[in-house]
């Protein structure tokens, strides 16, 4: 841990912030808020309760500013279903609504597109590598965000991957 005084809400992280230090945890105080989040050192064991920022490549080869959360380190589906992704751009995030989302229609890859100015064929697949980041399965840690998955779940099959059962 590098200290509370830099706590922070996850919504005011800049790129500055992100440049000082890439992973950043949520905080589990009440006083603090749902939201809050403070730096660690990296490399950290995992990514769980964690999100990473680091410049991500759009399929125009450009690199932009990302933060991404909802890696589970080990398990390259459940990643490549839930991953979360905001992107930046001239002070402002993006936050990616993936196909499952609330928000789906407005807040999807062509909405992420516009916002990045460019046409949707330049900006997908998006392709991130947070090997240096955390350890885990390298084909958890690196992947690319298409603009329409390779496997749509039905909720059901969302909530069993997000809910993995226990073994006896």
């Amino acid at each position: 841990m590098l200290g509370s005084h830099r706590i922070k809400d996850v919504d005011a992280l800049t790129v500055a912030d992100l440049k000082a230090f890439p992973v950043w945890e949520f905080v589990n105080d009440d006083e603090k808020g749902e939201m809050a989040v403070r730096p660690v050192r990296t490399p950290v064991s995992n990514l769980d309760g964690r999100l990473v920022g680091l410049q991500v490549r759009l399929a125009n080869d450009a690199e932009v500013w990302a933060l991404i959360g909802n890696v589970e380190t080990n398990d390259p589906r459940q990643t490549e279903h839930f991953l979360t992704l905001s992107v930046f751009r001239d002070g402002q995030s993006f936050t990616l609504a993936r196909y499952h989302d609330i928000g789906a229609e407005r807040s999807g890859p062509q909405a992420l597109a516009d916002f990045l100015g460019l046409p949707i064929d330049k900006v997908f697949p998006i392709s991130y590598d947070l090997g240096r980041f955390s350890k885990g399965d390298p084909a958890a840690l690196t992947g690319r965000i298409e603009k329409e998955p390779r496997e749509r779940l039905t909720r059901a099959e969302l909530i069993k991957l997000a809910v993995p059962r226990t073994k006896p």
